[in-house]
This record gives C-alpha cells, structure tokens and sequence, in this order.
C-alpha cells in the first residue's frame, strides 16, 4: 500500500487498526517499510520523554535528520540533553529556529506573558511550517498519558494544517508504567531537570516544577504549544 492511499479518513482508520495490533518498535519498522526514509518527518523537544522515541529510531533508522526547534528560550540543561543524547544514539540532529530579530521582539514585549499562544506560533509553530510541506508523515513520540487531549490520539491521524500529511504515534497508547518500564530496561538518561522536579520541560519563561504537564505555561489555561493539535489561535 502507498502513502498516497492512506490519504482517506476511512483508510486511515483502517491503517489504525492494524497498526493497533503492533508494538512501537514494529509500527516503527513498518512505517518505513511503506513510506520512503525522505517522505518522512521527525521532530523532537529533547524533554522529559524524547529519549523512547530517538532510541527506536536509532535501532530502527539511524542516521535519519531529527529536527531540533530552537526557540532560543530553552533551559541549558535541555541543550546539554540534547548533546547527551545525540551522542549515545549518534543522531542526525538538525536545527531550526525563528529569526534574532523575532527573539528581540518577544523578549521586549515579554510576549510569553501578554500573549502566550503567540509567543508559542511564532516561536515553534511558523518554523516548522516550511518544512511539514515537504513530508507525507511526521513521526511523534507524544504519549496518550501526558494529558486528556492526548489521550484521545489514535496512532495515525491527519494534520489539518497541512493536507495529505499524516501524524504518527508509535508510543500514543503506551502507559506511563510501560513507559518507566522501557526507560530503565534500555537504561535510557533522563532529562537533567526531571531529578529536579519538572514533570514536562519547554521553554524556560513558561515552564516550572509540578507534575506531569501542569507545570507548562504557568497556570494559563493552556496545555499545548500549537505543534500537535493542528489549530492554534494567536491570541
């Protein structure tokens, strides 16, 4: 089956299907066996749970370019993770990031604070746009787990921002156990600011100590970036 089949909502649904019956790492091995090395996408934040998805892939696809968005307001323990772990698993890791002058912008206005989700847009989401449209399938490590609207993720889903690219989350009905389980079976380095309390790590202005995600974007009524939901309001 090609990709271009999988393009219809029924055949992605058929495609969830039996892929469900798989583990991670053989809907890993699959997807590649149906969709070129080139078609395919893969991002990752260097946060607390990134290390389970660029251990498979080095196993199952190593050399593949692992894009990095660096929104310049990272904490350096994530830039040190980043060099950790692109170390150990010899990653391909490529950057992208907004404009000096954007970062200017936001730090003068403190956009992080007026307006979130537009500090988020232009900071994550605008530049990664460029590059979804030149993919067919974007590979994510997003666990169902992480938060309620995760968790209603199914393993291939379409992107509505941009068409005929599809969503793939080999991990997204993995529990937190199976989870913790993989990480200690692989002996796989957690994120240095997990041993200090952060449940999820993003960007350093919106991020603090709590459990799980509830320690992103401080409270503000928001739990997602923009990057995997599709849709983002810049308010």
């Amino acid at each position: 089956m090609d990709l271009m089949s999988l393009q219809g909502l029924s055949l992605v649904e058929g495609m969830n299907k039996d892929f469900e019956k798989l583990s991670a790492e053989e809907r890993l091995a699959r997807l590649f066996e149906i969709v070129p090395e080139e078609e395919v996408l893969v991002t990752s934040s260097f946060g607390i749970h990134s290390a389970t998805l660029l251990h498979h892939l080095s196993r199952i696809k190593p050399g593949i370019k692992v894009y990095f968005i660096n929104t310049r307001f990272h904490f350096p323990e994530t830039l040190e993770y980043k060099a950790q772990l692109s170390t150990m698993f010899g990653l391909n890791v490529v950057e992208v990031a907004p404009s000096e002058d954007l970062k200017d912008l936001c730090v003068s206005s403190q956009m992080w604070t007026t307006t979130p989700n537009v500090c988020c847009y232009l900071n994550k989401v605008a530049p990664l746009e460029p590059l979804k449209k030149c993919y067919k399938v974007w590979i994510s490590g997003l666990m169902g787990f992480q938060n309620r609207v995760r968790n209603n993720w199914k393993v291939f889903r379409p992107d509505p921002s941009v068409e005929g690219l599809l969503k793939f989350h080999p991990f997204i009905d993995w529990s937190e156990a199976k989870y913790e389980n993989y990480r200690n079976h692989n002996a796989l380095p957690p994120h240095p600011l997990e041993l200090e309390g952060y449940g999820s790590v993003g960007c350093i202005h919106c991020t603090k100590k709590a459990q799980g995600r509830a320690g992103r974007w401080n409270s503000k009524f928001k739990t997602e970036c923009g990057l995997h939901v599709g849709f983002l309001s810049k308010s």
